[in-house]
Protein backbone atom coordinates (compact mmCIF):
# COMPACT_ATOMS: atom_id res chain seq x y z
CA UNK A 1 0.00 0.00 0.00
CA UNK A 2 1.31 3.73 -1.10
CA UNK A 3 1.39 6.03 1.56
CA UNK A 4 0.51 9.35 0.66
CA UNK A 5 2.68 12.58 1.57
CA UNK A 6 1.93 15.76 2.69
CA UNK A 7 1.98 18.43 -0.32
CA UNK A 8 5.04 20.13 1.35
CA UNK A 9 7.24 17.14 1.16
CA UNK A 10 9.00 16.66 -1.69
CA UNK A 11 12.25 14.88 -3.09
CA UNK A 12 14.75 17.77 -3.50
CA UNK A 13 15.74 17.38 -7.56
CA UNK A 14 19.03 16.26 -8.08
CA UNK A 15 20.55 14.93 -11.49
CA UNK A 16 23.89 13.91 -12.33
CA UNK A 17 25.44 14.51 -15.29
CA UNK A 18 24.35 13.05 -18.86
CA UNK A 19 26.26 10.21 -20.68
CA UNK A 20 27.55 8.16 -17.62
CA UNK A 21 26.93 4.22 -17.27
CA UNK A 22 23.86 3.90 -14.92
CA UNK A 23 22.49 1.12 -12.16
CA UNK A 24 20.92 -1.67 -12.46
CA UNK A 25 21.09 -4.99 -15.30
CA UNK A 26 23.01 -5.02 -18.20
CA UNK A 27 22.51 -7.59 -20.87
CA UNK A 28 25.00 -10.24 -20.75
CA UNK A 29 24.75 -12.08 -24.03
CA UNK A 30 28.23 -14.19 -24.63
CA UNK A 31 26.87 -16.37 -27.83
CA UNK A 32 25.62 -15.17 -30.99
CA UNK A 33 21.76 -15.34 -31.43
CA UNK A 34 20.95 -19.52 -31.76
CA UNK A 35 24.40 -20.55 -30.95
CA UNK A 36 24.07 -23.28 -28.36
CA UNK A 37 27.02 -24.02 -25.66
CA UNK A 38 28.65 -27.16 -27.25
CA UNK A 39 31.60 -28.93 -24.78
CA UNK A 40 35.37 -28.48 -26.15
CA UNK A 41 37.01 -31.92 -26.06
CA UNK A 42 40.81 -31.41 -27.36
CA UNK A 43 41.69 -28.85 -24.50
CA UNK A 44 40.06 -27.76 -20.93
CA UNK A 45 38.27 -24.58 -21.35
CA UNK A 46 38.51 -22.48 -17.73
CA UNK A 47 36.23 -18.99 -18.02
CA UNK A 48 37.60 -16.04 -16.33
CA UNK A 49 34.47 -14.35 -16.81
CA UNK A 50 30.52 -14.15 -17.78
CA UNK A 51 30.83 -12.84 -21.24
CA UNK A 52 34.96 -12.70 -21.65
CA UNK A 53 38.13 -14.55 -21.27
CA UNK A 54 39.31 -17.96 -20.50
CA UNK A 55 42.12 -20.04 -19.84
CA UNK A 56 42.72 -22.97 -21.76
CA UNK A 57 44.50 -26.09 -20.65
CA UNK A 58 45.97 -29.12 -22.14
CA UNK A 59 47.39 -27.21 -25.69
CA UNK A 60 51.30 -27.04 -26.37
CA UNK A 61 52.13 -23.29 -28.03
CA UNK A 62 55.18 -25.15 -29.29
CA UNK A 63 53.70 -28.01 -31.13
CA UNK A 64 51.77 -27.58 -34.77
CA UNK A 65 47.75 -27.57 -34.26
CA UNK A 66 45.58 -30.22 -35.87
CA UNK A 67 43.27 -29.14 -38.07
CA UNK A 68 40.69 -30.22 -35.62
CA UNK A 69 42.04 -27.97 -32.86
CA UNK A 70 42.71 -25.27 -34.96
CA UNK A 71 38.88 -25.22 -35.50
CA UNK A 72 38.11 -26.13 -31.90
CA UNK A 73 40.70 -23.10 -30.75
CA UNK A 74 38.84 -21.05 -33.12
CA UNK A 75 35.58 -21.61 -31.65
CA UNK A 76 36.83 -20.62 -28.91
CA UNK A 77 38.05 -17.65 -29.96
CA UNK A 78 34.84 -16.41 -31.04
CA UNK A 79 32.56 -17.54 -27.83
CA UNK A 80 34.86 -16.09 -25.29
CA UNK A 81 36.88 -13.33 -27.74
CA UNK A 82 40.18 -13.86 -25.36
CA UNK A 83 42.41 -17.01 -24.58
CA UNK A 84 45.21 -17.32 -22.55
CA UNK A 85 47.53 -20.13 -22.10
CA UNK A 86 49.90 -20.24 -19.41
CA UNK A 87 53.10 -22.29 -18.65
CA UNK A 88 54.49 -22.10 -22.46
CA UNK A 89 58.07 -22.68 -22.66
CA UNK A 90 57.78 -21.17 -26.40
CA UNK A 91 60.27 -19.02 -28.64
CA UNK A 92 59.34 -16.09 -31.10
CA UNK A 93 59.30 -18.22 -34.16
CA UNK A 94 56.49 -20.65 -32.00
CA UNK A 95 54.40 -17.68 -31.12
CA UNK A 96 54.41 -16.85 -35.04
CA UNK A 97 54.06 -20.16 -36.38
CA UNK A 98 50.74 -20.19 -34.10
CA UNK A 99 49.08 -16.86 -34.95
CA UNK A 100 49.59 -17.87 -38.80
CA UNK A 101 47.10 -20.34 -38.17
CA UNK A 102 44.69 -17.67 -38.45
CA UNK A 103 46.37 -15.96 -41.81
CA UNK A 104 49.20 -13.67 -42.63
CA UNK A 105 51.30 -11.84 -40.30
CA UNK A 106 51.42 -7.78 -39.92
CA UNK A 107 54.24 -5.48 -40.02
CA UNK A 108 53.97 -2.06 -37.52
CA UNK A 109 56.08 0.68 -38.45
CA UNK A 110 55.93 2.59 -35.41
CA UNK A 111 56.53 -0.32 -32.76
CA UNK A 112 60.16 -1.56 -32.16
CA UNK A 113 60.95 -4.77 -33.64
CA UNK A 114 61.56 -8.02 -32.06
CA UNK A 115 63.73 -10.94 -33.97
CA UNK A 116 61.76 -10.17 -37.00
CA UNK A 117 59.43 -7.54 -39.50
CA UNK A 118 56.71 -9.11 -38.00
CA UNK A 119 57.31 -9.04 -34.31
CA UNK A 120 56.97 -6.43 -32.49
CA UNK A 121 58.58 -5.95 -28.48
CA UNK A 122 57.31 -3.48 -26.20
CA UNK A 123 60.20 -3.39 -23.93
CA UNK A 124 59.33 -0.84 -20.54
CA UNK A 125 61.32 0.22 -17.94
CA UNK A 126 62.28 3.28 -15.70
CA UNK A 127 63.31 5.16 -18.60
CA UNK A 128 60.93 4.44 -21.01
CA UNK A 129 57.31 4.24 -19.57
CA UNK A 130 54.42 2.75 -20.79
CA UNK A 131 51.74 4.54 -23.03
CA UNK A 132 49.36 1.09 -23.96
CA UNK A 133 46.99 2.10 -20.53
CA UNK A 134 44.27 3.21 -22.81
CA UNK A 135 41.16 1.67 -24.45
CA UNK A 136 41.85 0.50 -27.64
CA UNK A 137 41.64 -1.68 -30.74
CA UNK A 138 44.88 -2.40 -32.42
CA UNK A 139 46.03 -0.30 -35.64
CA UNK A 140 42.03 0.47 -36.75
CA UNK A 141 44.02 3.23 -38.46
CA UNK A 142 44.49 0.49 -41.24
CA UNK A 143 42.27 0.07 -44.29
CA UNK A 144 41.95 -3.66 -42.77
CA UNK A 145 42.71 -3.58 -39.27
CA UNK A 146 44.04 -6.56 -36.82
CA UNK A 147 41.99 -9.72 -37.10
CA UNK A 148 43.83 -10.81 -33.94
CA UNK A 149 46.50 -10.46 -31.52
CA UNK A 150 49.05 -13.07 -29.87
CA UNK A 151 51.20 -11.59 -27.08
CA UNK A 152 53.85 -13.75 -25.06
CA UNK A 153 55.03 -11.83 -21.83
CA UNK A 154 59.15 -12.11 -21.84
CA UNK A 155 59.47 -10.17 -17.96
CA UNK A 156 57.07 -10.10 -15.82
CA UNK A 157 57.54 -7.25 -12.99
CA UNK A 158 56.49 -8.35 -9.16
CA UNK A 159 53.75 -6.64 -9.12
CA UNK A 160 51.28 -4.69 -11.46
CA UNK A 161 51.42 -4.67 -15.40
CA UNK A 162 47.98 -6.29 -15.70
CA UNK A 163 46.24 -6.39 -18.91
CA UNK A 164 42.46 -5.95 -19.30
CA UNK A 165 39.80 -6.88 -22.02
CA UNK A 166 36.45 -5.39 -22.96
CA UNK A 167 33.71 -7.10 -24.73
CA UNK A 168 32.31 -4.49 -27.17
CA UNK A 169 29.56 -6.30 -28.70
CA UNK A 170 28.17 -6.38 -24.90
CA UNK A 171 28.76 -2.91 -24.72
CA UNK A 172 26.50 -2.41 -28.33
CA UNK A 173 23.87 -4.35 -26.72
CA UNK A 174 23.28 -2.22 -23.92
CA UNK A 175 23.50 1.15 -25.35
CA UNK A 176 20.08 2.78 -25.18
CA UNK A 177 17.99 1.96 -28.43
CA UNK A 178 17.85 5.24 -29.50
CA UNK A 179 21.71 5.86 -29.21
CA UNK A 180 21.82 2.80 -31.08
CA UNK A 181 19.29 4.24 -33.95
CA UNK A 182 21.85 7.37 -34.20
CA UNK A 183 24.75 5.50 -34.54
CA UNK A 184 23.93 2.50 -36.85
CA UNK A 185 24.91 3.24 -40.29
CA UNK A 186 27.66 6.42 -39.35
CA UNK A 187 31.33 6.12 -40.02
CA UNK A 188 34.36 7.49 -38.12
CA UNK A 189 37.83 8.57 -39.12
CA UNK A 190 40.22 6.61 -37.78
CA UNK A 191 43.96 7.89 -37.67
CA UNK A 192 47.10 6.72 -36.23
CA UNK A 193 48.72 9.79 -35.18
CA UNK A 194 46.69 10.32 -32.01
CA UNK A 195 47.87 7.38 -30.65
CA UNK A 196 51.22 7.50 -31.30
CA UNK A 197 52.20 11.39 -31.34
CA UNK A 198 53.20 11.32 -27.68
CA UNK A 199 55.96 9.46 -27.66
CA UNK A 200 57.45 8.55 -30.93
CA UNK A 201 60.03 10.06 -33.01
CA UNK A 202 58.22 13.04 -35.07
CA UNK A 203 60.14 11.87 -37.83
CA UNK A 204 58.88 8.35 -37.99
CA UNK A 205 55.71 9.84 -38.01
CA UNK A 206 56.23 12.20 -40.89
CA UNK A 207 57.74 9.50 -42.67
CA UNK A 208 54.51 7.25 -42.85
CA UNK A 209 52.31 9.98 -43.14
CA UNK A 210 51.30 9.27 -46.99
CA UNK A 211 51.49 5.50 -46.46
CA UNK A 212 48.89 6.28 -43.88
CA UNK A 213 46.09 8.40 -44.22
CA UNK A 214 43.23 8.88 -42.40
CA UNK A 215 40.67 5.99 -43.07
CA UNK A 216 36.78 5.71 -42.15
CA UNK A 217 35.22 2.84 -40.67
CA UNK A 218 31.72 1.87 -39.28
CA UNK A 219 31.11 3.30 -35.91
CA UNK A 220 29.26 0.26 -35.57
CA UNK A 221 31.20 -2.83 -37.36
CA UNK A 222 29.41 -6.57 -38.11
CA UNK A 223 31.64 -9.27 -36.95
CA UNK A 224 32.65 -11.38 -40.10
CA UNK A 225 32.12 -14.85 -38.65
CA UNK A 226 30.07 -14.35 -35.53
CA UNK A 227 27.60 -11.70 -37.40
CA UNK A 228 27.35 -9.85 -33.83
CA UNK A 229 27.28 -5.81 -34.11
CA UNK A 230 30.10 -4.91 -31.87
CA UNK A 231 30.87 -0.59 -31.30
CA UNK A 232 33.80 0.31 -33.36
CA UNK A 233 35.44 3.26 -32.05
CA UNK A 234 38.49 3.77 -29.96
CA UNK A 235 39.91 6.21 -28.06
CA UNK A 236 43.74 5.90 -29.45
CA UNK A 237 42.64 6.46 -33.24
CA UNK A 238 39.16 7.36 -33.57
CA UNK A 239 38.72 11.37 -34.22
CA UNK A 240 35.72 11.67 -35.32
CA UNK A 241 32.53 11.08 -36.67
CA UNK A 242 31.57 11.91 -39.90
CA UNK A 243 28.36 14.09 -41.40
CA UNK A 244 28.18 15.37 -38.16
CA UNK A 245 29.24 19.01 -36.41
CA UNK A 246 32.45 18.25 -34.06
CA UNK A 247 30.93 18.83 -30.93
CA UNK A 248 28.66 17.04 -30.90
CA UNK A 249 30.82 14.23 -32.26
CA UNK A 250 32.86 14.71 -29.56
CA UNK A 251 30.39 14.15 -27.36
CA UNK A 252 28.97 11.09 -28.71
CA UNK A 253 32.50 9.88 -29.10
CA UNK A 254 33.13 10.47 -25.35
CA UNK A 255 30.07 8.71 -24.64
CA UNK A 256 30.55 5.83 -26.93
CA UNK A 257 34.70 5.39 -25.47
CA UNK A 258 33.12 5.54 -21.95
CA UNK A 259 31.28 1.79 -22.49
CA UNK A 260 34.52 0.21 -22.72
CA UNK A 261 34.60 1.22 -18.87
CA UNK A 262 31.94 -1.25 -17.64
CA UNK A 263 33.48 -4.23 -15.33
CA UNK A 264 30.63 -6.48 -16.10
CA UNK A 265 31.76 -6.44 -19.75
CA UNK A 266 35.62 -7.01 -19.08
CA UNK A 267 37.98 -9.49 -17.98
CA UNK A 268 41.63 -9.25 -15.99
CA UNK A 269 44.53 -11.22 -16.71
CA UNK A 270 47.49 -11.18 -14.16
CA UNK A 271 50.87 -12.49 -15.94
CA UNK A 272 52.89 -15.17 -14.63
CA UNK A 273 56.37 -16.16 -16.81
CA UNK A 274 55.55 -18.33 -19.62
CA UNK A 275 52.14 -16.32 -20.30
CA UNK A 276 50.39 -15.99 -23.82
CA UNK A 277 47.34 -14.18 -24.49
CA UNK A 278 45.43 -14.27 -27.98
CA UNK A 279 42.33 -12.16 -28.77
CA UNK A 280 40.22 -11.10 -31.09
CA UNK A 281 40.99 -7.63 -32.19
CA UNK A 282 37.05 -7.48 -34.36
CA UNK A 283 35.24 -8.01 -30.78
CA UNK A 284 37.03 -6.60 -27.61
CA UNK A 285 38.95 -3.30 -26.50
CA UNK A 286 42.20 -4.07 -24.48
CA UNK A 287 43.65 -1.57 -21.83
CA UNK A 288 47.18 -2.54 -20.37
CA UNK A 289 47.90 -1.08 -16.54
CA UNK A 290 50.56 1.37 -16.27
CA UNK A 291 51.13 0.32 -12.58
CA UNK A 292 54.53 -1.00 -12.82
CA UNK A 293 57.45 1.68 -12.80
CA UNK A 294 60.14 1.92 -12.34
CA UNK A 295 60.01 -2.26 -12.54
CA UNK A 296 60.46 -3.84 -16.82
CA UNK A 297 58.11 -5.33 -18.55
CA UNK A 298 58.70 -6.61 -21.76
CA UNK A 299 56.49 -8.60 -24.40
CA UNK A 300 56.34 -9.79 -27.75
CA UNK A 301 53.34 -9.02 -30.19
CA UNK A 302 52.33 -10.15 -33.29
CA UNK A 303 49.23 -9.46 -35.30
CA UNK A 304 47.26 -11.44 -37.90
CA UNK A 305 46.39 -9.44 -41.06
CA UNK A 306 42.19 -8.68 -40.92
CA UNK A 307 39.67 -7.77 -43.29
CA UNK A 308 37.79 -4.28 -43.95
CA UNK A 309 35.19 -3.64 -41.46
CA UNK A 310 31.55 -3.75 -43.12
Amino acid sequence: MSIALPDRVRLRPATVPDGGILEGPRLLRRLPEGVEERPYELFALRPLGRLIGAEIGGVDLARPLTPALHAELNRALLEWKVLFFRDQDITSAHQRAFAANWGELETNPFIPKGETEDTTRFARSASMPAFENIWHVDVTFRPAPALGSVLRLIEVPPVGGDTMWADMAAAYDNLPEEIRERIDGLTAVHDYIPGFDRFSDPEVLLRHQDAFPPVEHPVVRTHPETGRRTLFVNQAFTTHIVGIDRDESDRLLRYLFSRAHTPEFQVRFAWRPGSVAFWDNRATQHYALNDYHPHSRVVERVAIVGDRPF
